[in-house]
């Protein structure tokens, strides 16, 4: 009986993501921590992972480990951008990146873009927008029980290699 509840919670689950996902993704462009400009229009065709963090967060230490891996394992077919929000500032996160050895950007925003993407008031961290080569967000993943697997453990491959493909 409790196998049968938890694979009723995981496919309502995925439900949720399927429904909020398969929308063009909002364009943006933004600065990164060296000052540099980054236009979403400028990684297509590429699967991006756009991730919204904290520096603060410790789900999303353990997801920036995680990006960075997929980075290095898939290279030029992904590209991979998180995205900060007040209170983090750039000594913040120089700081997050050299302690994470991270060489992917990191882009602040004033709110504004978040909420284009997470399409309420309230962010929760981490979150993590699949978007395909073409623009399109195929998958939407806020960090909770069910997710977890995704931010702190082996399922971000699964999660990516079908639009990997494509």
């Amino acid at each position: 009986m409790e196998m049968r509840r938890i694979l009723t919670t995981l496919v309502c689950a995925a439900a949720f993501t399927a429904a909020a996902a398969d929308r063009r993704a909002p364009g943006f462009s933004l600065v990164d921590s060296k000052a540099q400009e980054h236009d979403l229009a400028d990684y297509r065709g590429k699967v991006v992972l756009l991730t919204f963090i904290q520096t603060t967060c410790p789900h999303c230490a353990a997801f920036a480990d995680i990006l960075q891996q997929a980075q290095q394992k898939y290279g030029d077919k992904i590209a991979v951008l998180a995205v900060v929000n007040h209170p983090d500032d750039p000594g913040k996160v120089n700081t997050f990146l050299s302690s994470h050895g991270i060489t992917y950007p990191i882009l602040f925003d004033s709110g504004q873009m978040a909420y284009s993407y997470v399409l309420s008031q309230a962010l929760n961290y981490p979150q993590l927008f699949v978007i395909d080569a073409g623009g399109i967000i195929r998958a939407e993943y806020e960090y909770s029980p069910v997710t977890r697997e995704i931010f702190e453990g082996n399922g971000l491959g699964p999660a990516i290699k079908p639009f990997l493909s494509k």
